[in-house]
């Protein structure tokens, strides 16, 4: 129930893009073309799930304070957490050259449509993002990790893929001419940023179980119903 609860608010409620607006300039330049969109989505969440459970394992067993114990206990009160930036993107950069790679060798077509932006995701904010977020938030296990990197890439691949496809059938709509582009695109963020707050209310419904009242609080209540019944009894006798 964890990982499923992770995965949908990494989806949905916190979306990279529409809720914390991560990843802004890749996703405004490729989202011309669905195909282009959906290379870098792909590339996206495999560097996330790739970057997310690494970082977390440098961060509990490196960086954090007291994380060099198992190295003996003269390590306890070392603090190497002000070296989180620097580890963190020196992952995500190997990753990437390693996704760059891969792309080149297999698809030349993607990978020259991509052009400098496949390189730019080791400064993509979303994937360092996804690192720090997983470090605040405090993810507890190394499944979650990859759980949360995996969901926040399909996170930002859905909302790539969803503004390429509207802006392909846009480009045949009557679109005011001061609007066309970056304007008209910044706008269907902003309404499809709305919508994805309505997916807030999936984890938050339910009713909550009643706690039981204690014995000062029935004492209470039994007194009171006391005297709602001393004052019905005196409102029939003058109505009477």
């Amino acid at each position: 129930m964890e990982h499923l609860e992770l995965f949908f608010k990494s989806v949905f409620i916190d979306n990279m893009v529409f809720a914390t607006f991560l990843g802004m300039c890749s996703y405004l330049a490729v989202s011309k073309k669905v195909t282009t969109a959906v290379g870098l989505g792909v590339a996206v969440i495999f560097v996330l799930a790739i970057t997310v459970p690494l970082n977390w394992l440098l961060d509990q067993y490196l960086l954090q304070p007291g994380a060099l114990k198992w190295l003996g206990k003269e390590y306890i009160d070392y603090d190497l957490s002000f070296l989180s930036f620097i580890m963190f993107i020196a992952t995500i950069a190997t990753m990437v050259q390693l996704v760059e790679i891969i792309v080149e060798k297999f698809s030349p077509s993607l990978y020259n449509s991509l052009g400098i932006f496949l390189p730019l995701i080791a400064v993509n904010c979303a994937i360092l993002g996804g690192s720090l977020f997983m470090q605040s938030r405090e993810i507890a296990s190394l499944g979650l990790a990859f759980n949360y990197g995996i969901s926040s890439g399909i996170g930002w691949f859905l909302a790539i893929l969803a503004i390429a496809a509207i802006r392909e059938k846009i480009r045949y709509s009557s679109v005011p001419p001061a609007l066309r582009g970056l304007g008209i695109t910044f706008i269907i963020t902003g309404l499809m940023g709305i919508g994805f707050l309505s997916f807030g209310g999936m984890l938050t419904g339910g009713d909550e179980e009643e706690k039981p009242a204690t014995k000062t609080e029935a004492v209470i209540k039994k007194e009171d119903l006391k005297e709602d019944k001393k004052e019905i009894a005196k409102n029939t006798k003058t109505i009477q």
